[in-house]
């Protein structure tokens, strides 16, 4: 660790595997600038699984030089406060001159309200998002996290609609592109490379690819049954890949839904690291997610996307992107299928600013805000 008091000190809190993939391209451009910046990053632990952390690190190449706090799980109040209380011993020790977050989970809003606290200035990656659904508790965490920034980086023009709407000053605002497309773009050479369809005897086409672990989706045995009785048509044609997050194979667990998968056209597996799961968007027929980084991914690539949610924080994905909203398991849903077996859906256009050079923009800022 870097000492000369000349250096900006910059601390980066992640928690989720969707902050690493964010993380990790601003991680590395303001490595380049280590003359003038120290960058320290700290892992909450809100995600401790091996296949939702350590793969990611390794996949993205990050800083093995890692504060781990080893939250763990618990109810929001129990995780927020935990986070709260162990950043603020590191935020003391450190005392850095900027808090970078990214996104929109608890240990996000957490290190945002503990910086507010100590006066410590504080920067959103990924500001301005806004789903309009405040039973979401990523709504609340994106409102807060935002209320308390000094800079926001906004990747699309909503969200600078947003926030200027909120009455937050247009000189804290800076639309500077998606974060998670400079990680995209530099890891589709070696998602390429993935050996992935050869581990799951899977061809290279003809599958679906689902992803499922939003509470409102997967907490009861109702909405599960309700997703599944859909999915398990959708198998009659194509494959389908599920890469089951914790939270999803715990309540399949102890609703005893695993008989949903007997049909062995139903693959449940482990989740993956970033370059197999790219591979498997890559090459998919189209992909049935609730994940807001999914729809973004999916846009890029031109992959069709079914978001199973009534709203989304990432509306530039349906208004520019292959992105659709589908609630409705019923007709729309399978009506929506078949226009996609049939070439009838959005193909889509990539953003402006979504162009692997985010990162980039977002130093160039700090430089002329910090030093």
């Amino acid at each position: 660790m870097k000492t000369s008091i000349s250096l900006k000190r910059i601390v980066h809190i992640v928690g989720t595997r969707p902050n690493f993939i964010k993380v990790a391209p601003l991680f590395a451009e303001l490595e380049k600038h280590n003359s003038e910046f120290e960058n320290i990053l700290i892992h909450t632990g809100q995600h401790y699984d091996i296949n939702l952390s350590d793969i990611f690190f390794n996949d993205l190449k990050l800083s093995k030089d890692i504060i781990n706090l080893e939250v763990g799980s618990g109810t929001h109040a129990e995780q927020t406060g935990q986070i709260m209380i162990k950043l603020e011993r590191q935020f003391v020790k450190l005392k850095p001159d900027l808090i970078i977050v990214y996104g929109d989970v608890n240990s996000t809003v957490s290190a945002a309200l503990v910086a507010s606290k100590l006066n410590i200035k504080l920067a959103h990656v990924e500001a301005g998002l806004r789903s309009f659904d405040n039973e979401m508790p990523e709504e609340i965490n994106r409102i807060v996290t935002d209320r308390l920034s000094d800079y926001l980086f906004v990747s699309e023009p909503a969200g600078v609609d947003n926030l200027k709407n909120e009455g937050l000053s247009q000189e804290k605002i800076f639309l500077v592109g998606n974060i998670m497309i400079d990680s995209l773009i530099a890891n589709l050479k070696l998602a390429n490379q993935s050996s992935i369809h050869k581990k799951l005897s899977l061809p290279l086409e003809n599958y679906v690819l689902l992803t499922l672990h939003r509470p409102i989706n997967v907490d009861s045995k109702e909405s599960l049954n309700r997703i599944f009785e859909s999915i398990t048509k959708i198998s009659e044609r194509y494959t389908v890949i599920f890469p089951c997050h914790p939270r999803t194979m715990k309540s399949i667990k102890e609703h005893k839904l695993f008989d949903n998968f007997k049909n062995n056209k139903i693959k449940i597996i482990s989740p993956v690291g970033y370059h197999d799961f790219l591979k498997l968007i890559m090459n998919s027929n189209f992909v049935i997610t609730d994940s807001g980084g999914i729809q973004a991914d999916t846009t890029y690539l031109k992959i069709p996307c079914i978001t199973l949610r009534e709203t989304t924080e990432q509306l530039i994905t349906i208004i520019q992107g292959t992105n659709i909203l589908c609630w409705d398991l019923n007709g729309k849903f399978f009506q929506i299928i078949d226009d996609i077996i049939e070439g009838n859906y959005p193909e889509g256009t990539i953003p402006e600013f979504w162009d692997g050079e985010t990162s980039k923009r977002i130093v160039s800022i700090l430089i002329k805000q910090l030093l």
